[in-house]
């Protein structure tokens, strides 16, 4: 990959990995939609890796916009306070699904991520499961304080379907918090939350990959990469908030319709 083609990469992967629209479908469509000709080897190898490298920026991201949260929890270990520190034991619960599943099926998301068809198809999906989200986000009374263990574990399972790409993962979990009787925010909160440490793990995962791969020029651009992905994660993430508080009936809505009409015309244009 070139300069521009990463600059134009890391903005969409920025601008979408909060939004419910998942970003790894877009980050397949998007050399499609641009007629990028990457090369064969870099796309089964280096691809997630490199695209890892920008949710890195993405997970900086996050633990900068909610910092009071992780430094509470930070705070907490430091001086002992085990029992206090639910809301760590609920985000490492919620996560555990997704260290499984991810170190389980590692080579089969690699082929994955190469295929336009499949992302299209599960983009269109995500809108049906936005769409489902809209009618579950009535129920929702409960705060994190609230919530129990075992359904920290589902959400954490719901996380699981944005391995394949098309699903998203904010969508996902945000939708099961709705499931889970979350209040709005809260959903929404936790979602945010749980998505650092499980960006964060898979870079831990992936960077030696890309280090290996003794491409010089495919780790300077995804740094590079990272960079932009995280100023234009942190401007979503302020976005998303902001959205989510003044729409909070129809916030789901919107993104639902956008993924049947890009998953939709893709797949037209595929097969036209």
């Amino acid at each position: 990959m070139n300069l521009l083609q990463t600059f134009i990469l890391a903005i969409v992967q920025g601008i979408t990995e909060l939004f419910p629209i998942s970003s790894l479908a877009h980050s397949v469509l998007t050399p499609y939609v641009f007629g990028w000709n990457l090369n064969e080897e870099f796309l089964k190898q280096n691809f997630l890796p490199f695209m890892v490298m920008l949710h890195l920026g993405t997970a900086l991201s996050l633990f900068l916009f909610f910092n009071n949260e992780w430094k509470d929890i930070l705070n907490k270990l430091y001086h002992h306070k085990y029992h206090d520190n639910r809301l760590l034991y609920l985000i490492i619960v919620g996560s555990i699904p997704a260290v499984i599943i991810g170190f389980s099926f590692e080579k089969i998301l690699r082929f994955m991520f190469s295929n336009v068809t499949n992302a299209s198809f599960f983009l269109i999906m995500n809108g049906f499961l936005l769409y489902a989200g809209e009618k579950f986000r009535k129920r929702g009374t409960k705060t994190l304080n609230e919530m129990t263990f075992k359904e920290a574990f589902f959400i954490g399972i719901c996380q699981c379907i944005a391995f394949i790409p098309g699903f998203s993962r904010s969508g996902a979990t945000i939708t099961g918090g709705f499931i889970a009787g979350l209040k709005h925010s809260e959903s929404l909160r936790f979602s945010m939350l749980l998505a650092a440490p499980i960006i964060l793990g898979a870079a831990v995962v992936e960077i030696p990959h890309l280090v290996e791969s003794n491409i010089t020029n495919t780790l300077s651009i995804s740094i590079a990469g990272g960079v932009i992905s995280a100023v234009m994660a942190f401007l979503s993430v302020w976005l998303m908030t902001k959205w989510f508080h003044k729409n909070e009936y129809t916030a789901m809505f919107p993104f639902a319709v956008y993924c049947w009409l890009v998953g939709g015309g893709i797949l037209i244009s595929r097969f036209m």
